[in-house]
């Protein structure tokens, strides 16, 4: 005999006790309808705690599709029609006993329990993880550099107000730009960005260029072993030079690296890499050179203890033979789109084929869930391999 729900219970509690072999008498509430305002939304179990703790964010302007942000990833959200008919049923406060005594059966119970439906949704929506929106953070943070016009009228109220105008705080960022936080401050510092009064900021190259050479200076006349240096000494050896404080730190941590604590002193350790990179961009801004001229110049900007190697420039130049010679530009990762259309888009029209070892420095650090850079490639190029052992070349699907 089919066995019925217990009568203490009603509305939503109906179904959640439901025994197996029962049966419940379903009907419309008195408030059915559309209700646009209630969505179901499908989760991986991983992300429930998130969800229910409310550490997740929606991210997006009106004229964007919405992104769920959890701290550390960013899923898409898109709507998923059904073809069931899916019955929502709301708690027991709105929820009624049936009004009608002839059950689904058609026997009578006097007290038969019900469960009122407010809705028939018609699907779900449903996360996908995705890689986060970045590009339009560089394009936003890079409206208005950091300069050193700007670090000499910090007095200049006029110039200030003006300046301010395109500034953008860390909450200004999480409400523009569709990422994570812990993603958001990773593609800050891929943008060498520094917060300065509260605004997030990209400092002028010549102004960062002027910093490294004063810090450089300083390393020979104060007798500085650029593989430990004295963060106070030359923090303070900067600011006595006129550069702000906040710039100062941030020139170690764009070229170099925290490595100890001595005596309660940190010191750094300039990356050779970092460095070489700057004096080869700075050269190589100006057009571009013969290999042989451009060697010469760049081994001459280096400071004594470090060494160029042309191996250091990866993913930074190209190079062409016109000729007999060898010819040398600047064509930096940094500057390409995050998103892997744009980038190949940028990438073929810069090369209608590449060899392998020139690509993958152009499309290491794109990173997709669900797709591996053999994936990527697959979608957005196309392979040609003339022998086994021949190089394979790759063109523009």
């Amino acid at each position: 005999m089919m066995e019925q729900p217990q009568p203490c219970c009603r509305g939503a509690e109906v179904l959640l006790n439901l025994q197996p072999t029962s049966s419940v008498c379903i009907q419309y509430h008195r408030l059915f309808g559309p209700h646009d305002d209630l969505v179901l939304l499908e989760l991986d179990e991983k992300l429930l705690p998130d969800v229910l703790y409310r550490r997740v964010t929606l991210r997006g302007q009106p004229d964007e599709d919405a992104v769920l942000c959890t701290k550390s990833k960013t899923y898409s959200v898109k709507f998923v029609g059904t073809s069931n008919s899916v019955f929502l049923v709301p708690h027991a406060d709105y929820s009624t006993l049936c009004k009608n005594s002839q059950d689904c059966d058609g026997e009578d119970y006097k007290q038969q329990v019900g469960a009122s439906v407010i809705k028939v949704a018609p699907g779900n929506m449903e996360l996908v993880e995705v890689a986060p929106r970045l590009d339009k953070l560089k394009s936003i943070i890079s409206e208005n550099l950091y300069s050193s016009d700007e670090a000499l009228a910090m007095e200049d109220l006029e110039f200030m107000e003006r300046s301010m105008r395109r500034l953008y705080t860390w909450d200004d960022l999480t409400n523009m730009v569709q990422a994570s936080d812990d993603e958001l401050r990773t593609g800050l510092k891929a943008l060498s960005a520094v917060e300065i009064d509260g605004y997030w900021r990209i400092v002028d190259q010549k102004y960062m260029d002027m910093i490294l050479r004063m810090l450089l200076h300083n390393s020979v006349l104060n007798d500085w072993s650029l593989n430990t240096l004295i963060e106070d000494e030359v923090v303070s050896v900067l600011e006595s030079d006129g550069f702000p404080r906040k710039l100062a730190y941030h020139c170690l941590h764009v070229y170099g690296n925290r490595v100890e604590e001595v005596m309660d002193r940190g010191v750094w350790r300039m990356d050779a890499r970092r460095v070489c990179v700057h004096f080869a961009r700075e050269i190589l801004g100006q057009g571009k050179r013969k290999m042989e001229s451009f060697m010469e110049e760049w081994t001459r900007k280096l400071p004594e203890e470090m060494q160029a190697s042309f191996e250091m420039l990866e993913g930074e130049v190209l190079t062409e033979k016109l000729g007999v010679e060898t010819w040398v530009h600047a064509f930096s990762v940094s500057s390409l789109p995050f998103t892997p259309a744009e980038r190949f888009s940028v990438l073929f029209k810069e090369r209608p084929k590449w060899e392998w070892k020139d690509l993958e420095p152009y499309i290491r650090d794109l990173n997709v869930p669900g797709l591996s850079s053999e994936a990527l490639l697959l979608k957005y190029t196309r392979r040609t391999q003339p022998t086994i052992d021949a190089e394979p070349v790759f063109n523009a699907r």
